[in-house]
Formats: C-alpha cells, sequence, structure tokens
C-alpha cells in the first residue's frame, strides 16, 4: 500500500470550555451527560496511507463527503448532480466496490441539499443513508432524511421513502456523521439567527426511532475551526474530527476535538496527496476493518477538468 506522507507543522491547541458554559438554551435536551471517554487518532506523527486514488464517480463533479458501512462493506460518495444548479440540493450518490474501490452503483436525490457530511447506517443486509433535506436558498438542508439506498433510483425530498427529522427544533441547518464503532450519530447544525454552528452527539439507535430527547454533548464549534474553510467532519468515541482548506492551495487541516470539553486537542496540516492536481479537500469518516483496526478517512477531490473530477481518499489509524 501506498503512503503519502503529512509534511506541515503542528499545532496543539488546548483551552477547552466546560460543559456548563455550552449546549444550553438551545431547546430541550441541552447537553445532559457525556460521551466516554476514548482513545484518539494521531494526526501529525504518523504517516497518512492512501485507501485508493483518481476513481471515477458516477457525476464527475466533486466529491462533497463520503460515507462507510462498515457491517455490509460498502463505500458512499456524495456529489452534487451534473447539470443541477448548486443550490437546488440536488444530489448523486455513487457507490464503490469495496476493494477496487471502482463505481459500481448510483443513485439520484431531488431537493435534498450539499451533502458536507452524510451517515451510512446498516439495517441487515441494506444500507440506509442519513443527509441533509429540504435544501434553503443556499441549497443547504434544513432538516435531516434517512432513507434506503437502492442503486439506480431517483428518490425527490418529498417521497414517503424518505424519513425527515429536526433534532434540534430552532436549528435552520442540520448535517450529519454517524460513528458506526460506538453507534453515534454527530448532528451539526446552525441555530436560527446565529453564524456559529454547533454539535450534538446522540445514541443513534433513538435518533434512528426519531428520539432527540437526549443529548450525549452539545457544544460550539471551536471559533478557528468556524473561520477555516469548512469541509466535512466525524468523530471516533470522544473525539471529533474536522476537515478545512482549499483548491489548488496547501492548506488542508485536519483538526480533532474533544467533545467533552469543545476545545481542540491538535490541528495539523496535511501533504497528504500532495501530488494530486487541483487537491480539494473534501469529507471525512470512519469505520474499524474487519480485524479490528479503527481508521479515520479524509478525502480529496482531484482532476484538471470540471465535471470529470476524480475522488481520493486516505486515513490514519494509529490511536494514542
Amino acid at each position: 500500500m501506498n503512503h503519502s506522507f503529512d509534511r506541515r507543522t503542528l499545532l496543539r491547541a488546548g483551552g477547552g470550555v466546560g460543559l456548563a458554559a455550552l449546549g444550553l438554551g438551545y431547546g430541550a435536551g441541552a447537553a445532559s451527560a457525556a460521551v466516554p471517554t476514548s482513545k484518539r487518532f494521531e494526526l501529525s506523527s504518523v504517516d497518512s496511507h492512501d485507501l485508493y486514488r483518481n476513481r471515477a464517480l458516477q457525476d464527475g463533479t466533486v466529491q462533497q463527503s463520503f460515507a462507510f458501512d462498515q457491517t455490509n462493506r460498502r463505500l458512499f460518495v456524495a456529489q452534487l448532480r451534473q447539470g443541477s444548479d448548486s443550490k437546488s440540493g440536488d444530489l448523486c450518490i455513487t457507490e464503490l466496490e469495496w476493494s477496487t474501490w471502482n463505481a459500481i452503483g448510483h443513485m439520484y436525490l431531488t431537493g435534498f441539499g450539499h451533502a458536507v457530511s452524510i451517515g451510512a447506517q446498516a439495517v441487515g443486509t441494506s444500507t440506509y443513508l442519513w443527509t441533509d433535506v429540504d435544501a434553503d436558498t443556499s441549497g443547504y438542508g434544513k432538516r435531516l432524511a434517512r432513507f434506503k439506498y437502492v442503486n439506480g433510483t431517483t428518490l425527490a425530498a418529498s417521497s414517503s421513502a424518505v424519513t425527515k427529522r429536526t433534532p434540534v427544533s430552532t436549528a435552520v441547518r442540520h448535517t450529519c456523521a454517524i460513528d458506526p464503532t460506538h453507534d453515534r450519530l454527530i448532528v451539526r447544525y446552525l441555530p436560527s439567527g446565529s453564524s456559529v454552528h454547533r454539535y450534538a452527539a446522540y445514541d443513534l439507535t433513538a435518533a434512528t426511532n426519531g428520539d432527540f430527547t437526549t443529548r450525549l454533548v452539545d457544544f460550539v464549534e471551536p471559533s478557528a475551526i468556524e473561520a477555516a474553510n469548512f469541509q466535512g467532519y466525524t468523530a471516533y468515541g470522544q473525539y471529533l474530527y474536522c476537515l478545512s482548506g482549499h483548491s489548488n492551495t496547501d492548506d488542508a487541516t485536519l483538526w480533532s476535538v474533544d467533545m467533552n470539553t469543545g476545545g481542540v486537542t491538535e490541528r495539523f496540516v496535511t501533504g497528504a496527496g500532495s501530488t494530486l492536481s487541483f487537491r480539494e479537500p473534501e469529507g471525512m469518516a470512519v469505520y474499524t476493518t474487519a480485524a479490528g483496526e479503527p481508521r479515520l478517512f479524509f478525502g480529496f477531490a482531484s482532476g484538471d477538468t470540471t465535471n470529470q473530477r476524480l475522488s481520493n481518499v486516505f486515513y490514519k489509524n494509529v490511536l494514542v
């Protein structure tokens, strides 16, 4: 397996904020518990590994995010649908084969959102996807949607096959990620009247049943991340991981945040995929391999031609 070496200077930042000062005043179910302690992925002193490089996706547009169904061993990549206005909320979900990472299927979504982050949830041998839905005038979803992935179909946001959820009643935007190893749904939301995002963590089974009354944590997005060009997030155990950066630059940054304090634990500018053309950071996800190894994934879009962009995914696999 190829390696891509991280080559930039590490910046660590502390200053966590106590939960008593976070998560209150945004409706029922504000922070009432804590996420159990866990190890975190080391971002700076270990190599990044290639999962794959330069894989074609169904519509050739820039990948926005991706998610693994680690039970059924499937990978899904979300993109804006080719030919649709970026504010329409129209998406394409491309499924990649587990070992070759080549595209083997797709599904179109109409009127959903921007897919800054998505989640994949195994239900028997089926996969249910979580995305944002009911796009606002900027193309970002107001609520969350949960639906069964069905290859070769087109699903409208108004379809009865879509279950819609509003985890935070006062929020005007929602996205989510799934920690499949610890069965948690992580929600990034924008409170009404605010320009600052927040995060809340829920038990995945409860969330699936529409129960969002208990938030394990609820905290404001750290200001340094909020100020960066946000490109995705995921979570593993106690820690939230974020990705930021621009295309055609070398500012792709990995962040870890202690969800029990809301403080940045580690910030690292990564050189993974440094030789890629275009190289826009896009999307994060986690899974634990069949052999029991947890992995933190982060992605990049590549390719020199609009609507012929390619998908690239790298990962870290050392816990400290």
